[in-house]
């Protein structure tokens, strides 16, 4: 397997630096997956930007997490479910779907069950869910815009998920600590 170098703010320079200076102010910690995705600092600007536009979808703070997590856990990306877990915690979402989703169990809450479904069979099918797996989403009482919201979150998550994938960085102890 290939060797990927860990950067951090102390052993890069200039726009590399700035960039991951600026995501360690933000996060209030360095999450892993940064180090080495700045391998290719255009690579951070797109995972940035798209973050940006997801936390300015329709979809609740909450509900982008479910879909994040959903996501991850569809693409089996270690590192993005505890991060998205985490995350989802800080943002409130219900308790009993981040577990739920993390263990592939059945989710409780009907409109986070129809989110997750829908977020990962998006994933799974490579974008294209059936009518009747559109239909129920659109039921659960969500709206044709936040059908290409999630898709939006798809594409987030295909971006780190893959990265993660071939980098495999460990989880911070701070996304472990807010478990």
């Amino acid at each position: 397997m290939t060797d990927f170098t860990f950067h951090t703010p102390e052993n890069t320079s200039g726009q590399t630096k700035e960039l991951l200076i600026g995501i360690q102010k933000n996060y209030g910690f360095f999450p892993n997956l940064f180090g080495y995705m700045a391998e290719a600092p255009t690579t951070i600007e797109a995972y940035l930007a798209l973050n940006d536009l997801v936390s300015k979808t329709s979809l609740t703070p909450a509900q982008q997490q479910v879909a994040l997590l959903a996501v991850s856990v569809e693409n089996v990306c270690d590192f993005c479910t505890i991060a998205h877990r985490a995350m989802g915690k800080m943002k409130q979402a219900n308790a009993q779907t981040l577990t739920a989703l993390s263990l592939n169990a059945e989710i409780d809450d009907p409109k986070d069950r129809a989110l997750a479904a829908f977020a990962r069979s998006v994933t799974k099918n490579r974008g294209r869910p059936s009518e009747s797996e559109v239909k129920a989403f659109l039921d659960a009482g969500f709206t044709r815009q936040q059908i290409f919201e999630v898709i939006l979150v798809v594409s987030i998550k295909t971006l780190s998920n893959y990265i993660n994938h071939l980098t495999r960085p460990e989880p911070n102890k701070e996304l472990l600590g807010m478990l």
